[in-house]
């Protein structure tokens, strides 16, 4: 079968887009890139042509984009183009030329899509906008590219999801030539007379992926000659693996996680019994900006005391009692408020928190509501701020027995409506305060208290 059919088949079999759509083809110039302008041209799709200019080769760089350019024009098709100081902003981002060079390509790409052109105005050189519609980017990556980004990602330890190599569909960018290997689009060059640019760095080892290219890979396949093909039939296979794990995963998910407004909540002991254990807390966590290194982190929560926590930079996973509970650290978002003994002001949702020590000799009893004055010995921090749930209790001021929260409620005859909004208080497992209503009887302040601790809320 020629290189055309296979294309052609391979976007049908792998559902990547429809013969309506409008395709923005990624061209540097190059072997890959100029295939896959051709191809697109004898299947008869709609197309644009969009060149990134990295300005990373000096005058090499200016000839690609001038080849483009005048591809561009060959085909009839709209051309988009842009120079960026990839040096400079690598620098100031402190990221490798190679993601820096990438991320700056498909942002761009993400413009230009997001702009929804449907023709260029040939003299003006102006975008034309018309009614929205389906857009493509396409990026010409083939089974060679796919070979060496599992060989690095196994390097790199990126676990299942890097070892199935790159996928044909990631968003909007779709790789259609990935079916393909680098020896038969150079053989597709050939036949039809194309020309095309040369990356004279495909030939240097400083960058990650030509090391691999060039050293590596042939290296390799000195001992194992089918090395290559056993690569590719490996990422296949992981794809698949990574469908079970995925679902295996995501019914662990649904057994272990309970949402309560924009909190998780995970029993510990259930947790615990879960195996294998470390890969469902990383896949958990992940998804709130964890990273896998903090996977050890949280598996020491597990049997740590409660107030304990760790940070993402979105969210806090917080032991309380017998759960992790995964809260925003936004007070916008949060149910669930852990405060030092350094933080002397705490803004919450509802109110903002106040905390000051007091010594006894300046202590003034205050009877407002709002205040809370308590033993400062009798506190250990972390504090936890909460809704109160059911099944709370605590030992009302004034009395030697506990009572549960629900029966307090009736008895200070708080409506549903002011149940709803009741927060509270908690030190070492136990709660301390029903903020705004009456703190616990054995964290009042006696005879015997050296140090006051003075909580007191206002609202927001």
């Amino acid at each position: 079968m020629d290189l055309l059919k296979q294309f052609t088949a391979y976007i049908i079999t792998q559902n990547l887009f429809s013969p309506k759509d409008k395709l923005l083809l990624a061209v540097s110039g190059g072997i890959d890139s100029v295939v896959l302008v051709e191809l697109c041209k004898q299947a008869g799709f709609d197309f644009a042509i969009a060149h990134c200019n990295f300005k990373l080769r000096g005058e090499e760089s200016n000839r690609d984009e001038q080849f483009v350019k005048a591809l561009a024009e060959k085909y009839g098709v709209p051309f988009f183009v842009k120079a960026f100081d990839t040096k400079t902003i690598a620098q100031q981002q402190k990221t490798s030329i190679e993601e820096t060079a990438r991320n700056l390509r498909y942002q761009w790409f993400e413009e230009i899509v997001n702009s929804q052109w449907s023709m260029v105005n040939e003299k003006k050189n102006e975008i034309i906008h018309h009614s929205p519609f389906t857009i493509h980017i396409l990026a010409a990556h083939h089974a060679d590219d796919t070979i060496e980004t599992v060989l690095m990602n196994f390097f790199r330890g990126t676990g299942i999801k890097g070892l199935r190599g790159i996928q044909p569909k990631q968003g909007k960018v779709i790789r259609p030539l990935l079916f393909a290997r680098r020896k038969e689009l150079e053989d597709f060059v050939k036949a039809n007379h194309l020309e095309y640019v040369s990356d004279a760095t495909n030939f240097e080892n400083e960058y990650t992926r030509n090391f691999f290219r060039n050293k590596v890979l042939p290296s390799i396949k000195e001992y194992f000659h089918a090395a290559d093909e056993n690569i590719l039939c490996n990422a296949e296979r992981f794809r698949e693996v990574e469908e079970l794990y995925n679902q295996a995963i995501l019914l662990h998910k649904k057994k272990l996680m309970e949402q309560k407004g924009n909190e998780f909540y995970i029993p510990v002991l259930k947790l615990k019994k879960s195996t294998p254990l470390h890969s469902i807390i990383y896949e958990i966590v992940k998804d709130f900006n964890f990273t896998a290194h903090q996977t050890e982190e949280v598996m020491a929560l597990l049997d740590s005391k409660t107030g304990k926590y760790i940070s993402s930079s979105t969210h806090r996973i917080i032991k309380n009692r017998n759960w992790l509970i995964i809260a925003p650290v936004a007070a916008a978002d949060a149910q669930i408020y852990v405060i030092e003994k350094w933080e002397s002001n705490v803004q919450c949702s509802m109110f903002n928190v106040q905390l000051t020590f007091e010594a006894t000799t300046n202590h003034k009893l205050q009877t407002k509501n709002n205040i809370a004055q308590l033993d400062a010995a009798e506190i250990k921090f972390p504090l936890l701020l909460r809704k109160w749930k059911a099944g709370d209790y605590f030992y009302p001021l004034g009395m030697k027995k506990k009572k549960k929260l629900s029966r307090f409620f009736i008895d200070t005859k708080l409506s549903k409506t002011e149940k709803e909004d009741v927060w509270v208080m908690e030190s070492d497992k136990r709660i301390f305060w029903v903020v705004g209503h009456r703190i616990d009887e054995r964290f009042k302040v006696t005879d015997k208290t050296k140090e006051v601790l003075k909580i007191s809320i206002s609202q927001t």
